[in-house]
């Protein structure tokens, strides 16, 4: 008989609310919560213990059930597995001994998933700012009720040692605590720092997880045995019954929004699961998002900075590269400049890093005979070469097509040729120039588990590894000491299009990879290559001005009551035929509300018109921000006929455009 427990009270107020807010289907969030009850459910392990029964008449003490009878205990219950394997004697005979009542059924007590985090193990020497700003969070954790702070910190400020004093002080108050990474592959290097300070590694949540892995943290979560989770933002759906801190790590990521299915975004439902179990909740970043910074403004939320590095390193020299001026050489993509700063610092024993935010070997493969362009035929997008797998990949359905030999439009051989670089071609233009370096490639595609990841974060620690290439993934927040120099090969990619948070995102992601370098005793470089270097964006960065460059944003946000200023919602129409998805965006549009400080902007193709097979159209609902978007959508949307064919799809707050 399986046993599913109930959701604990606070969880499923916290479903609802999520449904509520998110215009989501309330079925579809509580389906992530009971994902694993409800797929395996939570079967109670029971063992068998002896009975104070007398024998029955009639009933033949054999040698087997002797010796069952002999291994059995009055008190700590064995499974059959157990028993049989003490007493050699089959199931069956114990089967036989329950049923003449000589066993008795009992429950085993489940043991915990992982042993306790102790508070004390090995606490840190802090500097006198992070002893300051530790004291801060450990008083909001101690007060026991709802409270938002911004831990405010510039890269290498030691953030992470800072908070986990206030997991220490949550510990020590027999509370539970939830952490949230941005991705899971951050995870092995975090679980070993909290190894390191707490003397075990706490409970890991995601979706790579095994499903006994993951049931088995689910019942010790709901039982309290666990006591601390890390994980991706799926992890807020656990039946935490004590919580008394949550923290989010790199709150201003994007990858926060949960961007199918159930729409949410994982920093701010924190903050909604905090306040419901009146927990308190630290928000970090080097880079604060520009929501929360306004809520620091306005006084809703606390804010502790972190203004040095930790144990007297010093933030690195950011220079431009104008490719103006310094442009590398035809069929090239590194200036000679930043070529001559990696071959200094690979033979001054160092380490040296090239970002490129772009998987792949090239975005684009066009003919030069009649010049078509490899595009995906599901979706309003280029294929991307990846020569290394011999394959064109579109990154937004996942459609993967052989390499072609000849132009499927005009049929001419030897015509095909790559536009614009991916890290691929990063990687051999790096091998061509520097044939000595230790390379090490670092993609989301290449390093796919966080397994994978600690694998190659090893290697670098080790010094196996001097020149590393990485997208994105190598900008969160590692800490390699013998790391010097950062260049980026593109540091323009994202500044284009209508998005609204285009400059923000840059600024952080930059920000986030300039970072990296001179976290150690050696002073570190950065060396950013860009053909707009007077751009608000490059010079922030150069002055290492994050604050100006913020306040900027917001004077350009506020007068038309942008985010966060004001409130978006996207409406996002859907079909396989064009006219169809065009036509219903339209019908949408004839009855869109109005009043003062409500607009309705579209119908408009979506960036990506087609996506998946499916024609796309955009409506896009702005408010004032004291006007709430959800009334005015039920209102607009609620009699909204839709064919078989037809998708409406509601994005609260959205965060892509696309």
């Amino acid at each position: 008989m399986e046993h599913m427990p109930p959701l604990p009270e606070s969880l499923r107020h916290f479903v609802d609310w999520v449904a509520a807010y998110g215009m989501n289907a309330p079925g579809m969030v509580l389906a992530i919560a009971m994902r694993v009850p409800a797929a395996g459910g939570i079967k109670p392990v029971t063992g068998w213990v002896r009975s104070e029964a007398s024998m029955p008449a009639g009933f033949r003490l054999t040698p087997a059930r002797q010796a069952v009878l002999d291994a059995v205990s009055e008190e700590q219950p064995h499974t059959v597995t157990e028993l049989s394997e003490r007493s050699g004697a089959s199931a069956a005979v114990i089967r036989g001994l329950a049923q003449a009542g000589l066993l008795e059924e009992r429950m085993i007590d489940r043991p915990s998933v992982q042993k306790r985090p102790d508070p004390d193990y090995h606490p840190p020497i802090l500097s006198p700012n992070q002893a300051a700003v530790a004291e801060a969070l450990v008083h909001s954790v101690q007060a026991q009720r709802f409270e938002v702070t911004l831990l405010e910190g510039v890269t290498g400020s030691g953030k992470t040692e800072v908070y986990f004093e206030a997991v220490a002080a949550c510990l020590r108050e027999g509370k539970q605590v939830l952490v949230l990474l941005p991705e899971i592959v951050l995870t092995a290097q975090w679980t070993s720092r909290f190894a390191a300070r707490f003397g075990v590694e706490p409970a890991v949540w995601h979706s790579e997880l095994g499903h006994k892995t993951r049931r088995e943290t689910w019942c010790a979560v709901e039982s309290g045995q666990t006591r601390v989770v890390v994980g991706a933002r799926s992890a807020l759906f656990l039946p935490f019954t004590d919580l008394g801190l949550v923290v989010v790590d790199e709150e201003h990521e994007s990858t926060y929004k949960q961007e199918e299915g159930v729409l949410y975004h994982g920093r701010d439902m924190a903050i909604v699961r905090a306040r419901m179990a009146r927990a308190a909740i630290v928000l970090v970043s080097a880079t604060p998002s520009m929501e929360t910074l306004a809520n620091v403004e306005q006084g809703r939320y606390r804010h502790e900075q972190l203004d040095a590095r930790h144990g007297g390193a010093q933030l690195p020299e950011i220079s431009l590269l104008d490719l103006r001026e310094h442009g590398p050489e035809r069929g090239l993509f590194l200036s000679p400049v930043l070529c001559d700063a990696i071959e200094k610092r690979l033979e001054a024993g160092e380490q040296a890093m090239l970002f490129l935010n772009r998987r792949g070997y090239a975005p684009l493969t066009l003919c030069r005979a009649c010049g078509h362009r490899i595009q995906c035929p599901n979706c309003s997008a280029w294929m991307v070469e990846h020569r290394a797998r011999r394959v064109f990949a579109c990154h937004h359905c996942e459609r993967v097509e052989p390499l072609k030999p000849v132009c499927p439009e005009c049929g001419a051989e030897h015509s095909l040729v790559p536009i614009g670089p991916g890290i691929e071609r990063i990687d051999e233009e790096v091998r061509a120039r520097f044939p000595q370096a230790k390379l090490l490639s670092m993609a989301s595609d290449t390093l796919t588990s966080p397994a994978a990841m600690a694998e190659a974060v090893g290697r670098i620690a080790n010094n196996d590894v001097n020149l590393i290439i990485g997208t994105q993934i190598v900008a969160k927040g590692w800490h390699f000491p013998n790391l010097t120099l950062v260049g980026v090969v593109d540091s323009d990619l994202g500044l284009g299009g209508g998005d609204l948070r285009a400059a923000e995102r840059t600024m952080q992601l930059l920000h986030q990879v300039a970072g990296r370098a001179g976290r150690g005793e050696k002073p570190g470089q950065v060396m950013l290559q860009s053909y707009v270097s007077d751009h608000p964006v490059m010079q922030a960065l150069q002055h290492n001005d994050f604050q100006a460059f913020m306040e900027q944003e917001a004077a350009q946000r506020r007068p038309g009551f942008w985010p966060p200023y004001g409130r978006l919602a996207a409406v996002i129409v859907s079909a396989p035929k064009e006219s169809h998805a065009e036509q219903l965006a339209r019908h949408i549009a004839l009855n869109a509300p109005e009043g003062e400080g409500i607009q309705v902007l579209g119908p408009a193709p979506a960036p990506l018109a087609l996506l998946r097979g499916r024609y796309r159209f955009r409506l896009l609902l702005r408010t004032r921000r004291g006007i709430a978007v959800q009334p005015l959508l039920r209102r607009w949307l609620g009699d909204v006929k839709l064919s078989k064919e037809a998708k409406l799809e509601i994005d609260i707050d959205p965060v892509s455009f696309m």
